[in-house]
């Protein structure tokens, strides 16, 4: 056989082969495509049937809880001593709490796992925070907390929903005021809340808008940050884990990111950020 045969004989099988291994190659691209796509229907089934169980949880708890209120009543017209009618009040006044308990972790729950379905608008971010502050004043001071706010010079307009950032710096107050009331009152270390706001630009030369949500808590080691934006994880009683991961993913959705700082001991700053219109102001 000559050599210009053998070429043709050589090339032919090269090129089955390559021919086989695209081919090979293709079908397990559309195998593993296939495969996410199931798995993405699947993922979407079970949300929405958590989704509706929670909802359908919450139907009967509310009648649970209404039942609870109209008993504790019905209690104080009982023809019985104080003593067995505290008793009595006391068992039903822990159901109610029980019952709002579970509330909260069905509202945290479709929350997190409801679909996010954003109405952007051009919005000073500065109003939203302001607004913010004064709805959660009350509650700060109730808890022996300090709320003050810096806000940035002038209009900072960003294209948000602002319910939902506002949802999302709430769920960062109401972590910082359970961080710092979890530990006790130091006299030479007052519980503080500051709420900041800034403009910027991030390494991708984007102007951005920073909130601030700084506390002066006992801080977070580097493992318990790893783990924080992780569901259903919390290092609180009573807390149900979802509303850091859930400020998180609002976050996202408005293509923006949340990071936090934090060191035990040195509180943490917990950092929002959302791209802008136009440049930062100058010296920032």
């Amino acid at each position: 056989m000559s050599y210009f045969l053998i070429g043709l004989v050589v090339g032919a099988l090269g090129a089955g082969v390559i021919a086989r291994w695209a081919f090979m190659t293709q079908s397990a691209r559309i195998r593993s495509a296939e495969r996410r796509a199931r798995s993405a229907e699947r993922l979407a089934e079970l949300g929405a049937m958590t989704g509706g169980l929670a909802h359908e949880i919450k139907n009967p708890l509310s009648t649970v809880g209404l039942n609870a209120q109209l008993l504790s009543e019905g209690i104080e017209e009982l023809s019985i001593t104080e003593e067995e009618k505290g008793r009595l009040v006391r068992r039903v006044q822990s159901l109610r709490r029980e019952v709002e308990r579970l509330r909260g972790i069905l509202t945290d729950f479709l929350q997190f796992a409801g679909e996010l379905r954003l109405d952007r608008k051009p919005s000073d971010l500065n109003t939203a925070v302001e607004e913010l502050v004064d709805f959660f004043l009350p509650q700060a001071e109730k808890s022996g907390v300090r709320l003050r706010s810096e806000l940035a010079p002038g209009v900072l307009t960003a294209d948000v929903d602002v319910s939902h950032i506002k949802q999302a710096v709430l769920n960062l107050l109401l972590n910082a005021t359970q961080a710092m009331t979890s530990e006790p009152v130091d006299g030479g270390h007052p519980r503080e809340l500051i709420v900041r706001t800034n403009r910027t630009m991030d390494a991708e030369k984007r102007a951005v808008a920073h909130i601030h949500v700084i506390d002066t808590g006992p801080g977070m080691s580097q493992e318990t940050i790893g783990k924080i934006f992780r569901p259903y994880f919390t290092t609180k009683s009573g807390g149900t884990g979802l509303g850091l991961p859930t400020a998180r993913r609002i976050v996202e959705a408005h293509e923006g990111r949340l990071e936090v700082h934090s060191e035990p001991g040195r509180g943490t700053d917990f950092c929002l950020t959302v791209p802008i219109s136009g440049p930062p102001a100058p010296g920032r």
